[in-house]
């Protein structure tokens, strides 16, 4: 089994096979070709990138003001990404209709699909300056802000769940390109689906998970019947705000954008700090215990939005399953590439079995109360 900070190392993509002064050189182009007389004056490569995708760090000046950009670069074919597909251009969509209606999305300059000019399709967005809770080390080892108040950490919760009732607002047209449901399907039903396919996928070559196999017939049996199809953010987390204060004033991370129950997002909401502030407790650190815990979190969508979540053990746990599922795939990934001997429990490979085998006997809340 490895640690968090090995299992980060092992889900990123791998970067350009551009040298440094050649991907300056195509951003340049690039850039001319889309603001003629734009001027790319700086490019940085930040550690630490996110683990599906890559990311460069730009300044440019740009009809002649300075402008601080991202680039978000889709993991090339042959570094055997996370995902079996990357699609930019549907992000960039989401982004911006989201962005439209109020959600503080990165404002969406443009998506290239043609992979030559950086060897793999990217988009282009304005930086967002503010304060991201870190994977590494994690928030909830005591690093970050570590004189916040009790005050302070529920405002940031509260304005963090505010968020996200934001984006369950945006309303969801014909046209927009998330994955919808099969005709006679729940959307639920739907993620369900996509994620056994996307264990499937994850498996070929390799010994499937018991605990997953366990989890998903699970997950099957017990999947509540809504249907409800709001914009799902898919990845919601802290992690994947930035903040000024209290406030987010950027949403990040949409590749898994989806529709859905509210309770998808609230669900992978309150587990992800659970995940994190379970790693806290194995470390013997106190962690954030009295931090987003599920009914605080219950009770503010409900305040924002007038609709109580509903079935939150079930999505909770879901979460912690399609958690599972991510790491099994970047385990199998990092075997792939020698990074990793393969264990000899497939379960193994899954940080943490133990709350997902918890969360499926009904006990793992009981121990958190």
């Amino acid at each position: 089994m490895t640690d968090s900070h090995d299992f980060a190392e092992q889900a990123r993509p791998a970067s350009s096979q551009l040298g440094p002064d050649e991907v300056r050189a195509q951003l340049q182009d690039w850039l001319a070709a889309r603001a003629p007389g734009a001027r790319l004056t700086d490019l940085q490569h930040p550690e630490g990138n996110g683990m599906s995708s890559e990311t460069l760090l730009a300044e440019a000046r740009i009809d002649g003001e300075p402008r601080r950009l991202v680039i978000r670069v889709a993991p090339r074919p042959e570094s055997d990404p996370v995902f079996p597909s990357y699609d930019l251009p549907a992000q960039f969509a989401v982004m911006r209709h989201a962005a439209a209606h109020g959600v503080p999305a990165p404002a969406c300059l443009w998506v290239e699909q043609d992979a030559g000019v950086l060897g793999a399709p990217f988009l282009v967005m304005d930086r967002v300056d503010g304060d991201v809770p870190p994977d590494l080390m994690p928030y909830t080892f005591g690093a970050w802000r570590p004189d916040a108040t009790d005050a302070d950490r529920r405002a940031l919760a509260d304005a963090s769940v505010d968020a996200i009732a934001a984006i369950h607002a945006v309303p969801v047209p014909d046209d927009l390109p998330v994955p919808r449901p099969e005709p006679g399907e729940t959307a639920l039903a739907a993620h369900l689906r996509r994620l056994r396919a996307f264990y499937d996928w994850a498996a070929t070559g390799h010994r499937r998970a018991p605990i997953l196999d366990r989890a998903l017939g699970w997950a099957q049996q017990h999947l509540p019947a809504h249907d409800d199809q709001l914009l799902s953010w898919g990845d919601a987390r802290i992690g994947n705000l930035i903040y000024h204060g209290a406030a987010p004033v950027a949403v990040l991370d949409w590749e898994m954008a989806t529709v859905g129950p509210a309770e998808l997002d609230l669900g992978w909401f309150v587990y992800l700090h659970r995940f994190f502030q379970d790693l806290a407790e194995t470390a013997g650190q106190p962690g954030l215990p009295d931090f987003l815990r599920r009914a605080d979190v219950e009770r503010r969508y409900a305040r924002a939005t007038g609709r109580t979540p509903r079935d939150m053990e079930f999505y909770t746990a879901y979460a912690a399953v399609v958690h599972g599922v991510i790491m099994y795939r970047i385990q199998t990934r990092a075997v792939d590439f020698g990074a990793s001997a393969e264990p000899e429990n497939p379960d193994d490979m899954i940080l943490h079995r133990a709350s997902i085998e918890k969360m499926l006997d009904g006990t793992y809340w009981e121990a958190v109360r």
